[in-house]
């Protein structure tokens, strides 16, 4: 229960913000908070990925803000969190020793977190009177839930 609830909810980040997911379980896999060493997504912890990760949730964190961007429900934006979702509930269940139940609970986290995400945003949006406000509270609540799921894994 504790690890699908944990892949769950890192898959509803990725949901949030694509590449937010994966890169908070490297930044946890690299300080040592989630042990991925010997499983096939041991290059998680690896330095120069949590860099990279970084740079592409930071990308993802300005490109969010632009008109041109498209729905997250699109099919290439939906399958991105699907793959990032599934990626970083692997990782937590990797660390926890059950990748495939991390694996498929983060992919339903990230159905939920895209939908549930895009369907809340509007709603903020139309509340707000503009999408701004919105996207910046989306965008706290995907970096605070990450960093809070990542630092609580083994509390319990």
């Amino acid at each position: 229960m504790h690890l699908a609830l944990f892949a769950i909810l890192i898959g509803v980040i990725a949901g949030l913000r694509t590449f937010m997911a994966p890169t908070a379980v490297s930044w946890a896999a690299k300080y040592g908070l989630l042990t991925l060493v010997g499983t096939p997504l041991a290059f998680l912890g690896y330095h120069w990925t949590a860099y990279i990760f970084t740079a592409f949730a930071l990308l993802e964190l300005v490109a969010d803000q632009l008109p041109s961007t498209p729905s997250r429900k699109v099919p290439q934006q939906f399958g991105a969190r699907l793959v990032t979702g599934s990626l970083a509930g692997a990782a937590i269940g990797a660390g926890l020793g059950a990748i495939w139940v991390g694996l498929v609970c983060g992919a339903i986290g990230a159905v939920m977190g895209t939908l549930g995400g895009a369907a809340t945003r509007g709603a903020l949006a139309k509340a707000f009177g503009r999408d701004t406000p919105a996207a910046l509270l989306e965008d706290l609540v995907a970096i605070v839930g990450a960093y809070l799921i990542v630092t609580h894994l083994y509390v319990v």
